[in-house]
């Protein structure tokens, strides 16, 4: 287990049930989107943390209404409601990775799988909105399209990306090899 990581883990209860985290006060007009930032290495440790997190404030906060979006999940939900997915696993056989991305870009496209996934968990409606997975869809779907997509979707509703890498406030790096287009309007939860 990682120490120092599970202590920055510890931090993100008290952190977003302050009210100037559920209000996003503070920013300076910003929306709220927030990056927990950790090592790929540690995602199995971070996956425990955020299901302990959600049965706290499940059990805890009730008054609170919170989602937990699993990307990998929610990607496969919305293949299946448009049927794609059986098509998806024969094309991938059939004609590669690379021929299954191209084929894929237009139907996941942001102006579609956004949408999808705010209106699947109700998330415009959510008082605090966590998010994971990013790293089981790349390069399928990338944080910083989804993130910029969601600020129109969601205002400022606040959401926490658990993002396997490196965010330096204008820079998404994922597993701190893959590095991102400029994203600099989330802030560092927990740092």
């Amino acid at each position: 287990m990682n120490k120092e990581l599970q202590a920055r883990l510890n931090q993100i209860p008290e952190k977003i049930l302050s009210q100037e985290f559920l209000e996003s006060r503070g920013l300076g007009n910003e929306i709220g989107f927030w990056i927990f930032e950790y090592n790929a290495e540690d995602e199995l440790q971070v996956r425990e943390h955020v299901k302990l997190i959600t049965d706290m404030l499940a059990k805890k906060q009730a008054h609170l209404k919170v989602v937990h979006i699993n990307l990998l999940q929610t990607l496969k939900d919305y293949l299946d409601s448009r049927n794609f997915t059986e098509k998806a696993i024969a094309m991938q056989t059939a004609k590669g990775n690379q021929a299954l991305l191209k084929a894929l870009s237009g139907p996941l496209h942001m102006e579609k799988f956004a949408p999808f996934m705010v209106e699947h968990y109700n998330a415009a409606e959510q008082d605090i909105v966590l998010v994971t997975g990013i790293g089981s869809v790349w390069p399928v779907l990338r944080a910083h399209d989804l993130l910029n997509k969601l600020h129109a979707l969601l205002g400022h509703r606040p959401l926490v990306m658990f993002y396997p890498g490196q965010y330096t406030g204008q820079s998404m790096s994922l597993f701190g090899r893959i590095t991102s287009n400029n994203y600099y309007r989330a802030f560092k939860l927990a740092p």
